[in-house]
C-alpha cells in the first residue's frame, strides 16, 4: 500500500506563496527567495532554484508537470498589464480605471527546463524536453526537445531524447519496487 505522505519535499522557509499551491508532487525542492503570486501546480522531480519569481496575480496560473528545473533568477510572468491606450496601469489602479491585461497560463511539460535569468512571458508553453537557455526571453509555443536561445528565443537545436526517456523509465521502475 502506497503512503500519501510526500517524499523528498524541501521548501525553504523564505519561499513565498501568495496562494496555496494547487499541487506539489514528490521529490521537489524549492530554494530560498522563490516568490510566487500565481496559482501553481508542481509535479514530481522539480527543482526551483533561488530567487525565481512566478508572478501575474491571483487570476494567473503556472504549471511544472514534472522532471523540470527552473534555474536561479528566472522570471515567469503569467500576467501583465498590456501597456497600451486602454487605461491606467499598475497594481494599485482601481479596476474601473485599469487598462487591459494579458493573463495567460504558462506550462512546462515534462523534462523542460528554464535557464538562469531567463524570462518567460504569458501564454508560453515549454513543450516536452525543451531547454530555454540562460538569459533568453520566451514568448509563445515551442517544439518538443528543442533548445531555445536569445531575445526573442529561437529554436537553435533539437536533442535526441532516447537516453532521457530510458533513464526516466528506469527511475519509475525503481520507484515501483519501493
Amino acid at each position: 500500500m502506497k503512503s500519501n505522505k510526500k517524499k523528498d519535499l524541501v521548501i525553504n522557509k523564505d519561499v513565498f506563496f501568495k496562494n496555496k499551491p494547487k499541487h506539489i508532487g514528490n521529490h521537489v525542492s524549492i530554494d530560498k527567495g522563490v516568490y510566487c503570486t500565481t496559482e501553481i501546480s508542481i509535479g514530481d522531480y522539480v527543482h526551483i532554484s533561488p530567487y525565481v519569481t512566478i508572478i501575474g496575480g491571483s487570476l494567473s496560473y503556472f504549471e511544472a508537470k514534472g522532471f523540470n528545473n527552473i534555474m536561479a533568477g528566472a522570471r515567469i510572468i503569467c500576467g501583465s498589464d498590456r501597456f497600451d491606450e486602454s487605461g491606467l496601469f499598475g497594481a494599485m489602479i482601481p479596476k474601473k480605471y485599469k487598462g487591459k491585461q494579458i493573463i495567460e497560463p504558462i506550462v512546462m511539460e515534462e523534462f523542460s527546463n528554464i535557464g538562469t535569468n531567463a524570462i518567460v512571458l504569458p501564454g508560453s508553453i515549454l513543450r516536452k524536453g525543451v531547454l530555454l537557455t540562460a538569459g533568453s526571453l520566451l514568448m509563445g509555443d515551442t517544439e518538443e526537445w528543442g533548445i531555445y536561445k536569445g531575445n526573442p528565443a529561437k529554436l537553435t537545436k533539437k536533442i535526441n531524447p532516447d537516453k532521457i526517456l530510458k533513464n526516466y523509465k528506469l527511475l519509475l521502475e525503481e520507484n515501483d519496487k519501493k
